[in-house]
């Protein structure tokens, strides 16, 4: 039987990212940079990825979704976008926090990092497990590392700023190329696999509605 065939994605940065994998042979891949206009994007972008690979969607075993932390309206797309394909082609979506992409493959321990901006940071450590995920002020963040600990992300930089004696590392693999990775194992270990859903560390800065939100069909 052959290894399933995984497409991943990910818009929660200045980013369309895809990559299409099956077993440990990756078929096809993209990273766009774009501030805005991921909307609009993704769908084409995902099609061109298949498209070089020479498959379809009713090809596919699964989806990998980044699901953040990270910018909100860029993880809403992503995450909205692989429950609706899922549910229309029946495979399973798998969503997976882009902190984790980042550290896979790296040596341990490493600490992944985002800037949320705002002079914050999100960060995970993963060492022997892997810690929450959290949202912390760099500069709070900076005294609480420890010496040596590696670095890893675009929140790095912010980070190094103020602790310059501590290492940084590239990622090991591209983002959705990491996520599709980590998707496999999870399919490959698991029977049933919850529906991805947005990892928010923080309140979104838009006011609620004044009228009563609409009930969700779970």
């Amino acid at each position: 039987m052959p290894a399933p065939l995984i497409l991943a994605f990910d818009t929660s940065a200045a980013h369309c990212a895809a990559a299409l994998l099956r077993g440990a042979a990756l078929l096809a891949a993209r990273l766009e940079p774009m501030a805005k206009g991921q909307a609009e994007r993704l769908m084409p972008l995902l099609e061109e990825v298949l498209a070089e690979a020479g498959a379809g969607w009713r090809d596919l075993d699964a989806l990998a979704v980044g699901i953040g932390p990270g910018n909100f309206t860029g993880i809403r797309i992503s995450v909205a976008a692989a429950r609706g394909l899922a549910l229309a082609l029946r495979v399973p979506a798998i969503g997976v926090g882009t902190l984790e992409a980042l550290a896979l493959g790296l040596p341990r321990p490493v600490l992944a990092l985002t800037d949320a901006r705002r002079g914050d940071l999100h960060a995970q450590g993963f060492g022997t497990d892997p810690a929450e995920p959290r949202r912390m002020a760099a500069a709070a963040l900076a005294g609480d590392v420890p010496d040596g600990l590696a670095l890893v992300g675009a929140g790095a930089a912010v980070l190094r700023a103020l602790r310059p004696d501590l290492p940084e590392l590239p990622p090991a693999l591209p983002l959705a190329e990491a996520m599709a990775r980590i998707a496999a194992a999870r399919l490959a270990c698991a029977a049933l696999l919850p529906r991805p859903a947005p990892l928010y560390l923080r309140s979104a800065d838009a006011a609620p509605a004044a009228d009563a939100p609409p009930v969700l069909l779970p």
